[in-house]
């Protein structure tokens, strides 16, 4: 596992649009957002609920999806690490999580995985 400095540095490379291809060769997809890790970050909290009396922008926003869209622990560890949503059409849901720490290198166009897509967690 890689130091924290050394994810940072390597994910603050990163930019959206990357191809992002995995330990085996084959291609993900494409990064849609970079996180950086927050070494303070333990908890995930959902939106707050939706007043019935708010206005239509609250209750918009009250139902927007907040990154990362998995399980709370598994949320946890990604904003702890730092992460990588990439779209795919390899997950059923369209999207796929990396890990920091599951980033083997970033060249100028492209993030090379050192984990088979499979290990990666889809997006729910």
């Amino acid at each position: 596992m890689k130091q924290q400095g050394t994810q940072q540095a390597v994910i603050s490379r990163v930019t959206t649009g990357m191809r992002v291809v995995d330990a085996t060769g084959v291609e993900v997809g494409t990064v849609d957002l970079v996180q950086r890790g927050d070494p303070a970050a333990v908890t995930v909290q959902g939106p707050p609920t939706a007043d019935p009396g708010s206005s239509l922008d609250e209750l918009i926003a009250s139902t927007a999806v907040e990154e990362p869209d998995v399980p709370a622990d598994l949320a946890a560890r990604l904003l702890h690490s730092g992460y990588l949503k990439v779209s795919t059409d390899l997950a059923r849901t369209g999207a796929v999580y990396v890990l920091a720490d599951q980033i083997a290198a970033v060249t100028d166009h492209q993030v090379n995985l050192d984990v088979p897509t499979t290990a990666l967690p889809a997006a729910e």
